[in-house]
C-alpha cells in the first residue's frame, strides 16, 4: 500500500512529501466509515522508509546530498514505536487540502533512526510526533 504521491524535497536529514489518498472512498486504512487521524501515523512512516531508501541509494556514490559520508543501504526495517503523539483532528477522510508530512531524522546510527515528523494540510498541523525506526530489521535487536 502506497498512501505517497509526491517527494517535495529531502535532503540527508528530512523529507517532504504530498498525499491525496486520504480523500480516496477505497482507501485501505478506513474502518467504520472512517479514516481516522491516527492513521496519518502511517502517512509519516512511510515518508520515513522514503526517505531512508534515498539516504541509502545515495549511499551507493558514498556521500549524501549535503556531501557527508553515508552508511550502506538497509535491506529491510519496520517502525519500533511511536511517542509524543498529538492529534488534532479526529479524522483524515474529511481534510480538503493535499497532506503534507514532514519527517527529521533527529538521531541515528546504521541500525536505528529516531524521527520526529508532522502531518499537515493547509497549514493547519492535524498530527505530529517521534517515531523509532529500526533500519535493518534482518538484524536482531540487541536489548
Amino acid at each position: 500500500m502506497c498512501l505517497l504521491e509526491e517527494v517535495l524535497d529531502w535532503d540527508a536529514e528530512r523529507i517532504r512529501c504530498r498525499a491525496t489518498t486520504h480523500r480516496d472512498a477505497d482507501h485501505p486504512l478506513i474502518a467504520h466509515g472512517r479514516l481516522g487521524i491516527a492513521c496519518g501515523i502511517e502517512y509519516a512512516a512511510q515518508a520515513m522508509a522514503v526517505h531512508g531508501a534515498l539516504v541509502a541509494g545515495t549511499a551507493e556514490s558514498g556521500t549524501s546530498s549535503a556531501g557527508e559520508p553515508l552508511a550502506g543501504k538497509p535491506a529491510s526495517g519496520f517502525l519500533a514505536g511511536v511517542r509524543s503523539v498529538r492529534l488534532h483532528a479526529p479524522r483524515l477522510d474529511d481534510v480538503p487540502g493535499d497532506l503534507i508530512c514532514q519527517a527529521v531524522r533527529v538521531a541515528g546510527d546504521g541500525a536505528s533512526a529516531l524521527y520526529e515528523f508532522e502531518l499537515r494540510a493547509q497549514a493547519v498541523c492535524l498530527l505530529s510526533g517521534r517515531a523509532t525506526v529500526v533500519l535493518d530489521g534482518n538484524r536482531r535487536l540487541k536489548l
